[in-house]
């Protein structure tokens, strides 16, 4: 495995985003020079994606750290994307910037069309047209779709995906291998299960439930609360992720230099039992309203982390237990509670 190397240029997109975010953070305190692009969409709470880049903005304010360059822009914009890599030269893309939310891309699947498949084509063009020595990219959990075999492995089929997101993220896969095989581009997938932590993303479970609770409202639990999530705590991924940075894949048999992982924490939790973990970490008790599956959902995600740990020496281990405590702490003082 090789080193972190703090000399070369890093291109993320989504960076004002809960993921983003952390990675960015990572990089400047490692001495790394980043260049962040975001939309700054209003799919959640723009106010927090301001503060996240106020953070990386100060961070890399100090001397000892790495330099922080934001551009505001689409990566469905062809020409401003192509602007940007013309004159910061990145030699790592990170690519997070995606429309997130299975169940919003049943009520918009434009918007996933649009960010995930038109411009993840334009990331594709962009690191083909200027030599990048490596690109990482977001998939997800969701292209496991209603598999059942247990734990998940990144050489299960993954065809029968039950949301539009989930098939969007698999056509990121097929997209990549394609460019790497045509055109000698280096790419690393990365399905991502289930992430939670401070600073989150106010959509997903631990945040969600947290709003309910702290305003006296229900909280709704699907499926009667009969489901499994692989619960993975942000700082594990972002060093999954940070590992595999300056590791670009070996060739496959066609020559294609491809690789995906799981990132997970390869322990998958009753949803109930993470309800009971943050019920204790907020120190009080939800009123739960229980509703059928929804269209869309999956009843188990559980990943299988054995390539991870092969290669990188590293399995995501935080328990949900500290990861709620952390998350109750930073959500009561950035509410004011």
């Amino acid at each position: 495995m090789k080193q972190f190397d703090e000399d070369k240029v890093y291109m993320v997109t989504g960076a004002a985003g809960f993921i983003g975010f952390y990675l960015c953070k990572r990089l400047l305190e490692e001495g790394a020079d980043v260049v962040g692009y975001d939309n700054m969409n209003d799919y959640y709470d723009v106010k927090l994606k301001e503060d996240r880049l106020a953070i990386l903005r100060k961070i890399s304010g100090d001397v000892m750290n790495g330099s922080f360059t934001f551009i505001k822009g689409d990566i469905a914009n062809k020409n401003a994307l192509d602007q940007v890599f013309e004159l910061y030269h990145p030699d790592v893309v990170v690519n997070l910037a995606a429309q997130a939310g299975v169940r919003y891309s049943i009520e918009n699947p434009e918007a996933y069309i649009q960010s995930n498949i038109v411009g993840f084509a334009n990331i594709l063009e962009c690191c083909r047209n200027n030599d990048v020595d490596h690109l990482v990219y977001a998939s997800s959990s969701s292209v496991y779709g209603g598999n059942t075999k247990v734990p998940f492995s990144t050489t299960d089929q993954v065809d029968k995906p039950v949301s539009l997101y989930a098939a969007t993220k698999k056509s990121n896969e097929l997209m990549a291998y394609s460019y790497c095989k045509l055109y000698g581009i280096k790419a690393t997938g990365l399905r991502f299960f289930t992430v939670y932590g401070p600073m989150g993303r106010p959509d997903m479970a631990a945040f969600k439930f947290a709003n309910k609770m702290m305003k006296g409202e229900p909280i709704q639990i699907y499926n009667n609360g009969d489901m499994y999530r692989d619960f993975t705590y942000v700082d594990d991924i972002v060093t999954g992720v940070f590992n595999i940075l300056n590791n670009e894949p070996e060739p496959d048999e066609l020559g294609a230099c491809y690789k995906i992982y799981n990132i997970g924490n390869n322990k998958p939790e009753k949803l109930m039992d993470f309800v009971a973990a943050l019920e204790k970490a907020l120190g009080m008790e939800a009123t739960k309203e229980f509703l059928p599956m929804q269209p869309g959902d999956v009843y188990q995600t559980y990943a299988d982390v054995s390539e991870l740990m092969k290669d990188f020496d590293f399995k995501p281990d935080t328990s949900i237990e500290d990861g709620l405590a952390r998350f109750a702490k930073w959500y009561k003082a950035y509410y004011g509670y």
